[in-house]
């Protein structure tokens, strides 16, 4: 097992040990609840086989869309993509280590002016800034399934990138379990701090089952 040795080399095996759905994933549908303060809503929703996702059934059209953007979201995190792809125009090189061992990975060449830390084989923080908006995620917790991690608590901070002032902070927490030969999650906890006010967000998924693979 040969280490690491370049920026490259480190922020590459770290994004390689992601966990990621293989080609063979069939999706699945499941029931979910959604709840926030006192309010409970609930639908049925899929992911397929090719990453789309539906939400049917919640009557608050804003929530059915809080719903769909949380699963892109896992889509996003879920979806195999090889290195090269995202990353084979980007330089990399070292920035500073902290005291806890995590290694600052400095980009070139992302347009989304992307910056991340390196735990171990983990991507430990991940830092962007998109215009006016700059966030920051910090993975404290993660899930090691045997075929790579799922980060399980972690919190978001979003500055506005021109006065560094914060505008709101994300802190999440996710539960997995193992369907089939698939982890998927079943359930997320968000608390939004935001002008003084905490605000919790539960998504709770049962009912899980795998989609049967279309027949060839």
């Amino acid at each position: 097992m040969t280490h690491p040795t370049t920026a490259r080399q480190l922020f590459q095996t770290a994004y390689e040990s992601r966990y990621t759905w293989n080609e063979n994933f069939p999706g699945y549908s499941a029931d979910v609840q959604l709840v926030q303060e006192n309010e409970v809503h609930t639908g049925k929703i899929r992911i397929n086989g090719d990453l789309s996702v539906e939400v049917t059934g919640v009557a608050d059209e804003q929530v059915e869309e809080g719903i769909y953007t949380q699963l892109r979201d896992i889509v996003t995190h879920r979806k195999r993509t090889s290195f090269d792809e995202s990353h084979a125009k980007h330089e990399f090189s070292f920035g500073q280590e902290d005291p806890d061992g995590a290694i600052e990975i400095l980009v070139k060449g992302d347009s989304m002016g992307s910056n991340y830390k390196v735990r171990g084989k983990e991507i430990s923080q991940v830092s962007r800034v998109m215009g006016r908006m700059g966030f920051i995620i910090d993975t404290h917790e993660s899930l090691d399934t045997g075929s790579g991690y799922i980060a399980t608590r972690y919190d978001a901070i979003f500055r506005n990138s021109k006065t560094n002032e914060v505008t709101s902070v994300l802190k999440f927490e996710d539960s997995y379990e193992k369907i089939g030969n698939y982890y998927v999650m079943t359930k997320q906890v968000v608390q939004e701090y935001k002008d003084g006010t905490r605000t919790t967000t539960e998504f709770s998924y049962s009912n899980i089952k795998l989609l049967e693979p279309a027949a060839v």
